[in-house]
């Protein structure tokens, strides 16, 4: 009995120098893996619950936060951070690239060079090229096939394809948690995980449709049907079509652009030569600025001061403040100009034609600056990196 109460004296100091150093450390020392609470962090992170029994959770068990508040930039105005040179620090070590979808495939072109830098997914039918909203990959739409296929921007690696009826266009939400898929068959509005492309549910539409911007706060999705000279307003969170307008009759309703103020959406009709001025709070028809005949896209410049309308040979630039005609110029070719985007420091803007060419025009003066002759008929053009927080989607839809 003496010995063991001993033993016990002698192992009292060694158990108290033991908590003392746990102490020590926790209190002294940062943790190698982050500690939340149970039910909290993301569902990818490392989570310890203190005093739980196990170190990890399940993924998927977790307690679903509340939504993030719409992102709006500072002061309303909507193209404030894509400004010259502002590219996010995520994309600042990407090389520019032009990617040109050719009806067989992606060719990559050096911008400086015009060289041919690579090609991705030979024999693809790619429809559009569409940066992710982190922009660290582009997502091929192939309508032929019925696919969208993810290709890593840094490396140029292709990835597994996804199933996609018809996906007419593709959409990211401002605050990244939503995909958004324009199928023209049936018309619908598919909304998927914006990583993996899993569906997650449906919205159906009373119209094909495929171009399209967002509201000012995000919230809603604004396209148009070609065919049924029509813009559809798509809320988001409530996942329904919240409206709809029908331009006058002959009206056929391409590209979107919101303005800078987020009080208007531009609308590009190649029928009528010009845009439309729709409400974005009311969303009824406004005006129509007559540019010139076959306007079929849209792009912005980077001061965000005026809108750049290409097509049937000719591009216009129309002043936001005052919604007149400021430029005219002749594009090589005379044919249909597709806008791929405005470069990086605002000086030239590159468009592709469908005879075969990709060229740059100056965004002060429309002389042609640099051109290259394809093998094949370009169908899509898209210019990455672009300044920017995030991607919308769509064709040169930053904010």
């Amino acid at each position: 009995m003496g010995r063991g109460r001993a033993r016990g004296r002698r192992q009292g100091p060694l158990g108290a120098c033991a908590l003392a150093a746990v102490v020590a450390l926790v209190s002294g020392c940062e943790p190698p893996v982050d500690f939340y609470r149970p039910g909290e962090g993301g569902p990818d992170e490392p989570v310890v619950g203190l005093g739980g029994p196990a170190p990890y959770v399940r993924p998927g068990t977790e307690r679903p936060r509340a939504a993030d508040p719409p992102v709006v930039p500072a002061g309303g105005r909507v193209y404030a951070a894509t400004g010259p040179g502002m590219i996010a620090p995520g994309a600042r070590s990407m090389p520019a690239r032009l990617y040109v979808a050719d009806g067989r495939g992606i060719e990559v072109i050096d911008p400086r060079t015009l060289r041919q830098a690579g090609r991705v997914g030979a024999g693809a039918a790619a429809a559009r090229v569409v940066p992710s909203w982190d922009m660290r990959r582009l997502w091929i739409a192939d309508t032929v096939h019925d696919v969208l296929v993810p290709v890593w921007a840094r490396t140029g690696r292709r990835g597994r394809p996804v199933p996609a009826v018809d996906p007419a266009g593709l959409y990211f939400t401002p605050d990244g948690r939503t995909a958004l898929v324009a199928a023209g068959r049936p018309r619908r509005i598919e909304v998927r995980d914006p990583r993996t492309m899993r569906p997650r549910a449906s919205v159906p539409l009373p119209c094909a449709a495929a171009d399209g911007d967002f509201t000012l706060a995000g919230t809603s999705l604004v396209m148009s049907c070609t065919s049924a000279r029509a813009l559809v307003r798509v809320d988001v969170p409530g996942r329904r079509v919240a409206g709809t307008v029908r331009l006058p009759p002959g009206a056929r309703p391409g590209d979107v652009r919101l303005s800078p103020d987020g009080g208007t959406f531009f609308v590009a009709d190649a029928a009528n030569g010009g845009v439309w001025a729709v409400d974005a709070r009311t969303f009824a028809p406004r005006g129509f600025v007559r540019t010139a005949p076959g306007a079929r896209g849209l792009a912005i410049s980077r001061d965000a001061r005026r809108l750049f309308v290409a097509g049937g040979g000719t591009l216009a630039t129309v002043d936001f403040r005052t919604r007149r005609v400021t430029a005219r110029w002749p594009l090589p070719g005379g044919g249909d100009a597709i806008p791929g985007g405005v470069s990086s420091d605002g000086r030239a803007l590159w468009l592709a034609g469908t005879e075969g060419l990709v060229y740059a025009v100056s965004t002060r003066t429309g002389r042609v600056l640099r051109r290259a002759r394809l093998r094949g008929r370009p169908a899509a053009l898209c210019v990455h990196p672009q300044p920017g927080r995030y991607s919308l989607g769509g064709t040169g839809l930053y904010r």
